[in-house]
């Protein structure tokens, strides 16, 4: 007997992670099938995907980008749909079976929470739903019998090596950080540091807004945040170490003083397939490691004092509550504040912690809550971009 297709939803399908995703669909040999994708403005692309793809309904969030796109030659039986309510109403579709949350930012935790109400499984790779939202997100998985399973790689590495034993047994995991192009860097040059530099990443090739996050490491305090909630761990179970190779995406000690290691070339086709086929392992595209080469692996603890968001990233952890809607918020609005050249490099990390201080903290707040907090918080970035 063959197994089942197991039919996917890709919301983001234009970003990196949504183009990989389509990759290892395509790959799959029919097992995998793209049912809905999203896009919000990126039409162009968004069509092209769907000429090769083949949904059954495509979704695009923003009405004006829809509206001034020419749908003519969309094949026959495509469904067009328009706006972030329709994206909600198409994750709900009985036939999906996994939705890969793909989406940049903030903006993905309404297609997550929607998958997830929809008892979905969810391939996370928008790590901002746990960020801001972490124990909302996690007890709404409970009640609805959903899954979340993750795709950002030191996540999905997390996950593979917990396979190694039981739950109860892991004394803490360690994420693995490339530590950007600017490890080394003292204050007075990272003071200097301009936009083409900081998207010159090393080793990953991703989207502006994750590459900035890597230089400044705001990317692992989120992770870091994301981890206590995807794995349910305790602020004290999370460290990070500094590995220039990425190689090695995470580990995971048990109590015994076994670490275990998930190893890969730096290639996001290989988490996302370990989520769309879990627990099986397949043939896949992603790179494979050569073991006929010479290899070195290095590492080095993190250095707090010239990347103070790790600092953060612990901060929030222990915090729970509004903090993460807060940081996230602030974060994506001074990076955007970066790329605009209205802010210096040096300064986006001391932005999200001067906004996070002067908030009103909530222990437990609502969804409603978090997003308007997410939105102040933006806002007070402007303002501090302004002073």
């Amino acid at each position: 007997m063959t197994d089942p297709v197991t039919n996917v939803a890709v919301l983001g399908s234009t970003g990196s992670i949504g183009r990989s995703t389509l990759e290892v669909i395509a790959a799959s040999r029919g097992s995998l099938r793209a049912v809905v994708l999203s896009a919000h403005g990126n039409t162009d692309l968004l069509e092209q995907q769907t000429r090769s793809a083949g949904p059954r309904q495509i979704v695009v969030t923003d009405p004006a980008a829809a509206k001034s796109h020419d749908w003519s030659s969309l094949p026959k039986g495509v469904e067009l749909l328009v706006g972030h309510e329709a994206l909600a109403q198409a994750v709900s579709d009985t036939e999906i079976d996994v939705v890969v949350s793909a989406i940049v930012g903030s903006a993905g935790l309404r297609g997550t929470w929607a998958s997830l109400q929809a008892g979905k499984t969810v391939a996370l790779a928008n790590k901002e739903t746990l960020v801001v939202a972490g124990p909302l997100v996690t007890r709404l998985a409970e009640q609805r019998g959903a899954r979340l399973l993750p795709v950002d790689s030191e996540h999905s590495a997390v996950f593979q090596a917990m396979q190694a034993g039981r739950r109860d047994e892991v004394r803490r995991v360690v994420l693995t950080a490339s530590g950007g192009p600017f490890r080394t860097y003292t204050a007075e040059q990272l003071a200097q540091v301009s936009v083409a530099d900081a998207l010159d990443h090393p080793t990953w090739d991703m989207g502006p807004k994750i590459t900035i996050d890597s230089a400044t490491m705001m990317n692992k305090a989120l992770e870091i945040i994301e981890a206590r909630w995807l794995f349910d761990l305790s602020p004290d179970q999370i460290g990070v170490v500094i590995h220039p190779q990425s190689i090695v995406h995470s580990m995971v000690e048990f109590q015994d003083g076994s670490v275990i290691a998930q190893l890969s070339p730096p290639d996001m086709k290989l988490p996302i397939q370990y989520a769309l086929t879990f627990p099986k392992r397949c043939p896949g595209v992603a790179e494979k490691l050569d073991w006929d080469q010479a290899m070195q692996l290095q590492f080095e603890p993190p250095d707090f004092e010239r990347f103070g968001a790790l600092r953060l990233g612990l901060e929030v952890a222990r915090a729970g509550g509004t903090a993460g809607a807060v940081l996230n918020g602030a974060n994506e609005a001074a990076v955007a504040a970066f790329l605009d050249r209205r802010l210096g490099f040096h300064e986006i990390v001391p932005a999200c912690k001067s906004v996070l201080d002067e908030h009103n903290f909530d222990p437990n707040p609502t969804l409603e809550q978090v997003l308007a907090l997410d939105g102040w918080a933006r806002q007070e970035v402007l303002r501090w971009v302004c002073a």
